[in-house]
């Protein structure tokens, strides 16, 4: 499987994180007024769920997911912690279901470039699921969402 590894990922993490952020306000046009949940659903493709973690001036603390199925065996995958930078428009990956937050992840081995390569990575596949979201038409339309309770992270 290919995947993009530039040479200077410092400067095309920036860039990746700002169209992130473009991405991210294609798919919730009213991202400043995020309700706690909301849902937006595409035809006959699993919903995809949103959870306000945290409200700051300066930045959103977002948990986006896929639901699939229902119930209490419901699977929600990826489950994608962000922090969203409204000032810098901008957003960031801060860990998934799969991995945790860099410095848990590499622990002792937390050399720059190592750093840099994990968050590469996340970042990376929330451009590629943003895209996706985006071609299957997903939109969260706040003033029709629904507030819904799931249980989804931790």
């Amino acid at each position: 499987m290919f995947q993009l590894s530039p040479s200077n990922k410092s400067y095309w993490l920036s860039q990746l994180c700002e169209s992130n952020y473009a991405k991210l306000l294609d798919l919730i046009p009213e991202l400043h007024g995020l309700p706690a949940t909301a849902m937006a659903s595409a035809d006959g493709k699993p919903a995809l769920h949103i959870r306000l973690l945290e409200r700051c001036p300066y930045t959103l603390s977002l948990e986006l997911t896929h639901s699939f199925s229902g119930g209490f065996d419901a699977l929600f995958e990826p489950a994608l912690k962000l922090r969203v930078y409204l000032d810098a428009r901008a957003v960031e990956v801060l860990s998934d279901q799969e991995r945790p937050f860099v410095l848990d992840a590499l622990q002792d081995d937390a050399t720059p470039k190592r750093i840099m390569d994990y968050k590469w990575t996340l970042n990376y596949f929330l451009s590629r699921w943003l895209d996706h979201c985006l071609i299957n038409r997903y939109r969260f339309e706040v003033s029709e969402s629904r507030e819904l309770e799931f249980g989804f992270g931790g």
